[in-house]
């Protein structure tokens, strides 16, 4: 019989993964502004036709706006925390989903143990 089980996978912090970590956060980042700018766009493009309720419409449109602002907000929290990492140290950057061949006569503490997959750069280094 199968399992699924979830697999946590960690990253071992390297200049090289410092650096592609930035650029994730960093591209991220802008496109969020991109998209806050747009949204602005949008808000003074629906404005000018008065086919919506002006204050339903810039409400709306603030909504999104903030709740990329804050996200703009935590991706700058992350890049502080980046460059204050050790190299060497880890972070889990994602879990996946594993299947888990069990039979009769397995241990099952053995079998459940969650496992963890380390990555260097890119490759991984330990199944855990």
């Amino acid at each position: 019989m199968q399992l699924i089980q979830t697999v946590v996978v960690k990253q071992v912090i390297t200049e090289k993964s410092k650096e592609d970590l930035y650029e994730k956060f960093h591209g991220r980042m802008l496109q969020l502004k991109k998209e806050c700018d747009q949204l602005l766009f949008e808000l003074k493009r629906l404005e000018k036709t008065k086919s919506f309720s002006p204050e339903a419409l810039k409400k709306r449109f603030e909504t999104e706006i903030q709740m990329r602002k804050e996200k703009i907000k935590l991706l700058e929290f992350q890049i502080e925390q980046l460059h204050n990492l050790p190299l060497g140290s880890e972070i889990q950057e994602r879990e996946v989903q594993a299947l888990v061949e069990i039979n009769v006569g397995d241990r099952w503490n053995e079998k459940i143990e969650p496992s963890t997959i380390i990555i260097e750069d890119g490759i991984i280094k330990e199944i855990k």
